[in-house]
């Protein structure tokens, strides 16, 4: 399997910034670089050294961090592409386990690639026995999310002979086994929730379908992986696979700059997806169905989103990259409706997630603000159906982005000028003051 290299960016012709400093009139002429598709960045690494001065962007809105090969998005026309292939198409046509390889290795698998990848990921998805001990020590009430922050870190402490990141060979390892077995401790973590026995992988059942096995069989009688459920499940690993760089992604590989190993550059990773703003969002799509309560209610709160002055918002609509639509609902909408059909489940807050998607499909104040469902809608729906409760939607999350941090770690890494990463600031504390003893302090 070849190793891709990423392209170096290439200055725009004839286009460039010129900075002047009113107060000392010096200059500085800034290069404008284009990527292959999507808006051209100003080249600022040697703004510092030529001017004394830093650019200042909170939150790094307006930041290019990196370059990548791996995922592109363009929020205004709603398009999220893999190594060139949409999203969309992707979603039709291959498995998660096909996406993982196309993001990890920048091309769609041959047949016999492809067989050879799903043996590489079924045989590591065990892990060491000793693991097992490290559940005890949590709380059986204690957040999912903090036991996946603690055990995947663990993990480099069993897997030794994968942790030298310059040897490529130890990468692809590391890389296979936090694919293969975060799904392990996800399903281990639920099951510990519960109460319940450990359920260990099964090398003759396919990623998505191994995964619905550990969480929800039981020793005591066989179970049967629904096919329509497994292949849901599939759907939603593969539609949050990659995001670009967004903040779990971005601390995955500002904490791989340090040259951490892979395993606690992806804990990071989890740390940072479980807060609210990022990996909660379906989470807070089932607390806004519970908040509404009865179908009946839905007016009232349809009329508090649409007030300006009044907090309520209706979570699930929107998204904060995609200005049209989220290209990822269109794909999930088919799967939840289908899932919903074949449980039959009769649950009154999707009676009202179905009812919500229905106005919002027809209101004009939702479409003229382009206010769609959004992946985060469908996938709380579908999930919540199969039986997780809401604290393991991140982690399902975190099982799906898992294949996305380590590729843009491995990408990373390959890259030969790699640097740590050092943001700066805007300092806005006190000048230096006198030191005063404690006893002369009023």
């Amino acid at each position: 399997m070849a190793t891709e290299k990423s392209a170096a960016p290439k200055e725009v012709p004839g286009k460039s910034f010129t900075l002047t400093d009113n107060q000392t009139g010096k200059s500085v002429t800034l290069p404008v670089l284009d990527g292959t598709v999507g808006p051209s960045v100003i080249d600022v690494r040697n703004l510092y050294a030529e001017t004394g001065h830093f650019t200042f962007d909170p939150s790094f809105t307006a930041t290019g961090s990196c370059k990548s090969r791996l995922t592109y998005i363009d929020g205004e026309e709603g398009v999220l592409m893999h190594r060139g292939y949409t999203i969309e198409e992707l979603a039709d046509k291959s498995d998660f386990l096909e996406v993982a390889f196309l993001l990890l290795y920048g091309d769609l698998p041959s047949a016999a690639e492809k067989k050879k990848f799903e043996k590489d990921i079924t045989y590591h998805t065990m892990v060491h026995e000793q693991l097992h001990l490290f559940y005890r020590g949590f709380r059986r009430d204690a957040h999912p999310m903090a036991i996946m922050c603690g055990v995947v870190a663990a993990l480099s402490a069993f897997y030794h002979d994968s942790l030298d990141i310059w040897d490529p060979r130890q990468r692809e390892i590391s890389a296979h086994r936090l694919i293969a077995k975060i799904p392990t401790l996800a399903a281990m973590t639920y099951k510990y929730s519960l109460g319940q026995p450990f359920m260990y992988p099964r090398n003759d059942l396919s990623f998505s379908e191994n995964f619905l096995y550990m969480c929800f069989g039981v020793p005591a009688e066989p179970y049967k992986v629904n096919p329509i459920l497994a292949e849901a499940i599939d759907k939603i690993f593969i539609l949050h696979a990659d995001h670009e760089q967004n903040a779990s992604t971005s601390t995955v590989r500002l904490a791989g700059s340090s040259q951490a190993n892979p395993f606690a550059c992806v804990a990071s990773g989890i740390a940072c997806l479980w807060g609210p703003s990022h990996g909660g969002a379906n989470q807070e799509v089932l607390e806004m169905l519970a908040q509404i309560g009865s179908k009946d209610r839905i007016p009232e709160f349809i009329a508090r989103a649409k007030n300006k002055d009044d907090p309520f918002r209706l979570m699930g609509f929107g998204h904060r990259v995609y200005k049209n639509f989220d290209p990822r609902a269109n794909v999930l909408k088919k799967y939840a409706d289908e899932v919903l059909e074949e449980l039959g489940v009769d649950d009154p807050l999707l009676e009202i997630a179905m009812e919500l998607e229905k106005i919002a499909l027809q209101d004009e104040y939702f479409i003229q603000r382009k206010l769609f469902p959004n992946v985060d809608f469908y996938s709380g729906i579908i999930l919540k159906a199969m039986g997780f409760p809401t604290s393991m939607f991140t982690v399902l999350f975190a099982v799906a982005r898992t294949v996305g941090w380590i590729s843009q770690w491995k990408e990373m890494i390959e890259e030969p000028n790699l640097r740590i990463g050092r943001p700066r600031q805007l300092y806005t504390g006190p000048v230096q003051r006198p030191y005063v003893p404690i006893e002369k302090r009023g």
